[in-house]
């Protein structure tokens, strides 16, 4: 093993939402009201235009025009990581470059999707992302939406690499995180992606979440992977279990549809999603709407 890699974070990190306005344009004000808000409540870390930005569905001019606002709207105050995965390597690489030129501390690089690759593939495809740009590299494990999963194999290929300093798991498999950590160690730092898994995940050396539920309750997912960072697993599974309804009802459809209805319904009016996602059921609408009043988020 070598020396410990340096972390680009610990603790949480929100998957920030990408509001829009009611033309479906970018709505930047928002933008920049909700990053301050997750700074102010304690967020370790922004990850730009993910998943739960919203990014594919975002144009080339928009993504980069979103990674730049955000990295001049936190201005140092935490580390910002802008997801730039694809499935074209060459469209990959124009995006990571762009992020690292407006001043990104890190990027999020997802597996390929739907062409998806053999884990060969896979290897040469983050040499690839990764050879023009010298910033750090969070890789990203989603199975349930790019249809494959990273290998232990594989994970053990990539720690070799210096630029990647970590994995955002979200695989959902409890064991195969346990197989990484062993076999990786500090070569390949783990973060959830999943907000039910955080304290599992930490508890077995994991280093924080990159979170969904950090957009609606910040300080709370922060304290959480505080709690574990501190081996304070009791008040950490506390806080976990209090949040576990809401963090499961946050994916009553496809992220990031709860999400944003849930702060709509905050007050946050952060728009809806661009189709293909739709908005949620009345009934799902009612059951969110209920889970956030039980924890007193509204009334």
């Amino acid at each position: 093993m070598s020396c410990m890699k340096k972390l680009i974070f610990e603790g949480a990190a929100v998957a920030i939402v990408t509001p829009f306005n009611s033309d479906g344009s970018l709505n930047l004000e928002k933008y920049g009201e909700l990053i301050d808000y997750q700074i102010d409540n304690g967020t370790d870390c922004i990850v730009a235009v993910g998943t739960t930005g919203e990014n594919a569905t975002l144009s080339g001019d928009e993504h980069r025009a979103l990674m730049r606002y955000c990295v001049e709207r936190v201005n140092g105050r935490v580390p910002v990581i802008c997801s730039t995965g694809s499935n074209d390597t060459a469209y990959g690489c124009e995006t990571t470059k762009a992020a690292e030129e407006v001043g990104a501390d890190g990027l999020l690089l997802v597996t390929p999707y739907y062409n998806k690759t053999s884990q060969k593939g896979l290897i040469k495809h983050y040499e690839k992302l990764l050879s023009d740009v010298s910033i750090p590299a969070i890789v990203y494990n989603v199975p349930s939406r790019t249809g494959m999963n990273i290998a232990i194999d594989t994970y053990k290929e990539l720690a070799k690499n210096p630029q990647i300093v970590g994995v955002k798991e979200a695989s959902g498999n409890i064991s195969q995180v346990a197989k990484i950590i062993y076999e990786c160690g500090d070569d390949m730092p783990v973060y959830s992606g999943n907000d039910d898994q955080i304290v599992p995940l930490m508890s077995l050396g994991g280093k924080g979440v990159i979170s969904v539920m950090s957009n609606i309750l910040p300080f709370e997912t922060h304290m959480i992977c505080k709690h574990c960072l501190n081996e304070d697993y009791k008040s950490a599974r506390e806080l976990a279990n209090k949040y576990l309804d809401i963090a499961n009802k946050l994916f009553l459809d496809v992220n990031p549809v709860p999400v944003k209805a849930a702060m709509n319904l905050m007050g946050f009016d952060v728009g809806g999603c661009r189709l293909p996602l739709g908005e949620l059921s009345p009934y799902d609408e009612k059951v969110l709407k209920d889970a956030l009043c039980s924890i007193g988020l509204i009334k």
